[in-house]
C-alpha cells in the first residue's frame, strides 16, 4: 500500500516536472473566490485530475485546478477549488494539497472561504480576517499514527493564524480604506446548513462565522510548520438571521465583492 509520504512525493515530483518550483505561498481559494487564480502571471494551470493522488472538486464554483505563477511578484501555487469532508473524502484527502504545498517549498498558506455571518454586526459582502477557529466537525485530520518527519504528535494551535500576518493584513486593509471585519471561524462538517439553534450555540461559544471547510487545512498547515493567514467572505447571514439559505446566494455574493477581495489579497501578499 502506498504511504502518505509516498503519495506526497509522487504528487510533488509530478508538479516539479511541470515547472512548479520555488513556491512561497500556497493559496486555497473557496467557493466563488477562485478568480484570484486568473490573476496569476506566467501561469501554469494543472487540473487536479492529472495530479497523482489528488482528489477532484465536485462543488459548483470550484474550477478544480492548481495554478502556479507569480501574484504580486511572489511565486504562488493556487488551488482554484478545494475538497470537503462532506463530499465523502477522508480528511487525509482533504488536506493532501497542504502537505504537497509544504513538500514543494511553501512557507505559508493563505486560506479563503465563503462563510455564513453569525456576528450581528456583519452584513453579506463583508470580508472577515480569521483570528482563530473552532473545530466543530467532530473529526481531526491528525487522528491516527503520527509521522514525526511531517510534524509533532501534539500540534500547538495557540496561534493557528500567524500573529504577524494578522498585523500586516490589518495594515493593508487600512491602506485600502477597507472596512475589514475580524472574528472566529467555526467549522461544521456539512453539507447541511446549520439550524437556527446551532447558530445560537455558535454565538454563545464565541463564533463569528460558520462554514464547512478551512479548519482541517489549517490544522494540517500548523502541524507542518506553515504560517497561515485566513480570510472569509461573509456571503449570507446564518440560519435564523435570514429567511432561508442556498448555495446560489453564496456564489452571487462572492461575485459581487470579487474585485475588492482580489485587490485586498494581492496587496496583502505583496506586503507579507
Amino acid at each position: 500500500m502506498t504511504t502518505l509520504q509516498e503519495k506526497i512525493q509522487l504528487a510533488t515530483t509530478f508538479l516539479q516536472n511541470k515547472g512548479v518550483k520555488d513556491v512561497e505561498f500556497g493559496l486555497i481559494l473557496g467557493s466563488g473566490l477562485g478568480e484570484l487564480g486568473d490573476e496569476v502571471e506566467d501561469a501554469i494551470a494543472i487540473p487536479y485530475a492529472e495530479i497523482p493522488h489528488f482528489p477532484v472538486s465536485t462543488v459548483e464554483g470550484h474550477a478544480g485546478q492548481l495554478v502556479y505563477g507569480k501574484l504580486s511578484g511572489r511565486p504562488v501555487l493556487a488551488m482554484q477549488g478545494r475538497f470537503h469532508y462532506y463530499e465523502g473524502y477522508s480528511l487525509e484527502d482533504v488536506t493532501f494539497p497542504v502537505r504537497v504545498m509544504k513538500a514543494i517549498g511553501c512557507h505559508s498558506v493563505i486560506v479563503t472561504n465563503a462563510a455564513g455571518g453569525v456576528n450581528e454586526a456583519f452584513t453579506p459582502g463583508d470580508l472577515m480576517l480569521i483570528t482563530d477557529q473552532i473545530n466543530y466537525t467532530g473529526v481531526n485530520p491528525l487522528i491516527g499514527p503520527n509521522d514525526a518527519a511531517m510534524g509533532p504528535r501534539f500540534a500547538d494551535m495557540s496561534h493557528a493564524y500567524d500573529l504577524d500576518y494578522l498585523t500586516t493584513a490589518r495594515e493593508v486593509a487600512v491602506s485600502l480604506n477597507l472596512a475589514l471585519k475580524e472574528g472566529v471561524y467555526m467549522g461544521f462538517s456539512g453539507p447541511t446548513y446549520e439550524t437556527p439553534a446551532e447558530i445560537k450555540m455558535v454565538r454563545l461559544v464565541g463564533g463569528d462565522a460558520v462554514g464547512m471547510s478551512t479548519v482541517p487545512e489549517v490544522i494540517v498547515a500548523n502541524h507542518a510548520g506553515l504560517k497561515v493567514l485566513g480570510i472569509s467572505c461573509i456571503t449570507n447571514l446564518a440560519a435564523g438571521m435570514q429567511a432561508n439559505l442556498n448555495h446560489a446566494e453564496v456564489v452571487e455574493t462572492t461575485q459581487r465583492v470579487k474585485e475588492t477581495f482580489k485587490t485586498y489579497l494581492k496587496e496583502t501578499i505583496k506586503a507579507l
